[in-house]
């Protein structure tokens, strides 16, 4: 008979384990979610710039915003830079800002230190927004930024960017309002932007 209950001993003491191990309080949560739950736009956050000062994002307050993971060696490159251009040139009067984050966690290609990063960008690429400092994107180490701006806009596999130039749209409020693909061009975004301008 001791023998035939051996089995569910066994079941009960593994179901135990597997309660303590997975139960998690209801009033007691990870850190990360009480940082992004204590994060309701994205003015909360300071980031540092292409030289290492600090910058509050809180300064674009009232402005529609593209935020970019860029990087100056992939096959996406040219042509994301080009039509960021021209989306700035065309709209940085009507209160619209892009901000560019070098990142290299994609196959190495954005390999360059601040200063290098910077003479491409504004001489290869002639941009004229901003450029922060480089920062990883995913992992533990990721920018608060992007843990922020990943949390509020998860993508089709998962949460994590997939690769350089992915966009988040973000209102005047600084609500995440919009995520778009590596591939998708800015020009085809244009039309988000302009709607985002003209809200009130």
């Amino acid at each position: 008979m001791h023998l035939l209950k051996f089995p569910n001993w066994v079941a009960l003491i593994f179901l135990g384990i597997a309660f303590l191990c997975f139960y998690r309080n209801p009033y007691s949560r990870p850190s990360l979610s009480m940082a992004e739950d204590s994060s309701k736009s994205i003015y909360d956050f300071t980031v540092k710039d292409i030289r290492g000062n600090d910058v509050s994002l809180s300064e674009y307050s009232g402005k529609v915003l593209l935020i970019v993971n860029v990087a100056s060696k992939c096959g996406l490159t040219q042509t994301n830079y080009k039509e960021l251009n021209v989306l700035h040139e065309k709209y940085k009067s009507q209160e619209f800002e892009i901000l560019a984050f070098p990142c290299n966690q994609f196959a190495g290609q954005e390999p360059g230190n601040s200063e290098k990063i910077q003479e491409v960008v504004c001489t290869m690429f002639k941009a004229e927004f901003p450029i922060f400092e480089k920062i990883e994107v995913n992992g533990k180490n990721a920018a608060p930024i992007y843990k922020f701006l990943k949390s509020q806009k998860g993508g089709i596999f998962g949460d994590g960017i997939k690769w350089n130039f992915t966009k988040f749209l973000v209102n005047k409020e600084g609500k995440v309002v919009e995520r778009y693909a590596p591939t998708t061009s800015p020009l085809k975004i244009e039309k988000d932007i302009q709607n985002l301008l003209e809200s009130s």
